[in-house]
């Protein structure tokens, strides 16, 4: 009790800039608030603050401290919020992030939802394709598609994610089908730029020498291509190519009869989509919800087609 008394001086002082004003709001003389502050920098060993008699000053590891203060003590009002009056409901903020064609089109739609069910929740989405860093930029949870690097943030499968081949019936009337993923050669391809982050081009199973399955990766040619994967979807519903797009984003056109895919007996296995957080022995109520959320909305047979 008396820890937390001391962060919660901390970061009552810190917040109303002077020892008077913290002292006056919680009714407590001056000396007692800086007797706490006293204990607390001893404890750790680290000045926390510069206090003048005009003015109060966060040291460097000071204003760290601070934030890490202020997560916790909402965290722990949550919790409290959380099981009393009324029985569990989840509250407090919610910071999420995705990718952003992706976030767009799947998760975008859903937070409102989301918080039509758990009204006390606030949420901040941020949509970005470069890597977030979750638990350094303070997101409770990350949505992302595709092979996961070594990490120590924990996953959950939310669904099974797909690369195929497609392009509109008209283009596929006039310049055929192709029937081996060699074939590509012979016809216009939308590309990621070199520059785009697919390095590795597309991928397909193909049978080896021994009778087995492997994994190859093509890099087709073409003479258009982007750096923007949306960019290559609208050319693609165009008619002006094949586009190797991921289940995601053309489900809902193949159907509506929009596109259609090809060389699907090559496609390659699935990967997932995952929702990624923090490693923590006790998840906020809120995050949990979230995920189990998302779970049951991509599970729902007709989500990707619409």
């Amino acid at each position: 009790m008396d820890k937390l008394k001391q962060l919660e001086t901390f970061a009552s002082v810190a917040t109303r800039g002077s020892l008077t004003a913290a002292a006056k709001a919680e009714g407590v003389a001056p000396a007692i608030i800086g007797r706490r502050l006293d204990a607390l920098e001893a404890r750790l060993g680290v000045k926390l603050m510069v206090r003048t008699t005009r003015r109060i000053t966060l040291t460097h590891e000071g204003s760290a401290f601070l934030e890490d203060c202020h997560r916790l003590l909402t965290d722990l009002a949550n919790a409290e919020a959380s099981v009393s009056a009324g029985g569990v409901k989840a509250s407090g903020h919610l910071r999420i992030t995705a990718p952003a064609g992706f976030g767009r089109r799947h998760v975008a739609p859903l937070v409102p939802h989301f918080r039509e069910l758990h009204p006390e929740v606030t949420i901040s989405l941020n949509l970005s394709d470069r890597v977030v860093d979750v638990a350094g930029e303070a997101y409770d949870c990350a949505v992302r598609v595709g092979d996961l690097p070594d990490s120590s943030l924990v996953s959950v499968r939310l669904a099974e994610n797909r690369r195929l081949c497609v392009a509109t019936p008209r283009y596929l009337q006039h310049h055929g089908r192709p029937q081996t993923p060699a074939d590509l050669v012979r016809f216009d391809c939308l590309t990621l730029s070199s520059d785009a982050s697919q390095t590795r081009g597309w991928a397909f199973t193909v049978p080896s020498e021994a009778g087995e399955t492997t994994i190859t990766h093509l890099r087709p040619g073409g003479p258009l291509d982007c750096t923007d994967g949306q960019v290559l979807h609208e050319w693609c519903l165009a008619g002006y190519g094949i586009a190797w797009r991921s289940t995601w984003e053309v489900e809902a056109d193949i159907a509506a009869g929009r596109l259609v895919s090809v060389l699907d007996e090559f496609a390659a296995p699935p990967n997932g989509i995952f929702a990624l957080f923090p490693q923590r022995k006790h998840l906020a109520l809120r995050v949990r919800l979230w995920i189990d959320f998302l779970k049951h909305e991509y599970a729902r047979p007709d989500f990707w087609k619409t």
